[in-house]
């Protein structure tokens, strides 16, 4: 049964214009809420315009209020009067000069920023973080150190650093700070959606993004040469954008929740790739070796590390998503349905082929 989404009080969705935000939004907008999203310029038309078009022909509105991660006092007006928080907004890149500078500090401190201004708030009573399952794990050889050969929500990442999948660290250190604050205080509750890979078509196909960026180096020519046995955890953007909802209004909703369709693998998506589009595209046909992927992996792409090849190639990945089911009884989509869905769109958008 679908989660009712009340529309009494206006709801905030920050980094309104990131990919899991768009969906939110459009589910939002279709149930008939107000919503408030902050970004970093209300005044860039351009950028929004796939935004204000999710509004026609819905009896929901759309509000756009300025925010800045580091500021901490910038979400107070877009916050006044919500009942709920959707907090997405955080870097997602693995390419950045400094990693406490780029990554940790506007995902820890912006972290901080949205949830102590939802405890000034007196009318908000839920938070939604959109986490990470890198927060659950940093390696696939983690899953070695796990109770039972699969992540759980009981799992946290121990070994990111600064200087070994940052990325993985920034939203460790952000979540955590996000229930250090959350239970300090007894005014809201708070659920965190822990999504694995995600992929699947955007509401702006043209805004980038690192899953674009997959997508498009799967089916360009730059992994022709074949890709590194790298299990993986993949769930459709749709059903992230559910999950969310589900957190925010579902009266069950509590603590971390895993969101991950598929227990996958970089062969896998590419196998997929070459059964719907293979005839037109550069897409990979082989598995490298681990040797060779450890040798050249750092002297091709700069963001590899040989400690990344080591912990990683040859290791599967395995994700238990059975709290989002029970909870909830989510069905998630088919692997087929959401890489071909997404290229496709890229293919029409102009973004990839």
């Amino acid at each position: 049964m679908a989660t009712t989404i009340p529309t009494d009080a206006p709801v905030l969705v920050t980094g309104a214009t990131g990919y899991v935000a768009g969906w939110i939004i459009k589910r939002l907008l279709e149930a008939g809420c107000t919503v408030h999203a902050t970004v970093r310029n209300p005044d860039n038309t351009e950028k929004l315009a796939p935004l204000n078009a999710l509004a026609d022909g819905t009896n929901g509105s759309l509000k756009f209020f300025k925010a800045d991660l580091m500021d901490a006092d910038s979400f107070a007006d877009a916050m006044r009067e919500c009942s709920v928080v959707f907090h997405t907004a955080s870097p997602f890149t693995v390419s950045v000069e400094d990693p406490q500078r780029d990554l940790v500090d506007p995902a820890v401190n912006g972290t901080r920023h949205v949830l102590n201004e939802a405890s000034r708030q007196s009318t908000v009573r839920r938070v939604v973080v959109t986490s990470s399952c890198a927060a659950i794990y940093g390696d696939n050889a983690d899953l070695e150190n796990t109770a039972n050969g699969i992540f759980t929500e009981d799992d946290w990442n121990t070994s990111s650093s600064l200087t070994h999948q940052a990325y993985s660290y920034s939203k460790t250190m952000a979540e955590r700070e996000a229930w250090d604050i959350a239970n300090a205080q007894d005014k809201w509750t708070l659920v965190t959606i822990n999504p694995s890979f995600v992929l699947g078509p955007a509401i702006n196909p043209n805004a980038g993004g690192e899953s674009m960026s997959f997508m498009k180096e799967m089916t360009d020519g730059t992994m022709k040469a074949g890709v590194p046995n790298i299990g993986m955890g993949i769930v459709d953007v749709r059903d992230v954008a559910t999950m969310h909802i589900n957190a925010a209004f579902h009266p069950d909703a509590d603590g971390r929740y895993i969101t991950s369709g598929h227990n996958s693998s970089f062969a896998e998506i590419a196998a997929i790739l070459r059964e719907q589009f293979g005839s037109k595209l550069p897409v990979p046909k082989r598995t490298i070796p681990k040797a060779m992927a450890w040798l050249i992996g750092p002297i091709v792409d700069k963001r590899v590390t040989r400690t990344m090849v080591s912990r990683n190639v040859n290791k599967p990945w395995n994700g238990d998503h059975g709290k989002s089911v029970r909870d909830f009884d989510i069905s998630y989509r088919s692997l087929d349905d959401t890489v071909g869905d997404m290229f496709r769109q890229q293919l029409d958008a102009g973004t990839v082929g």
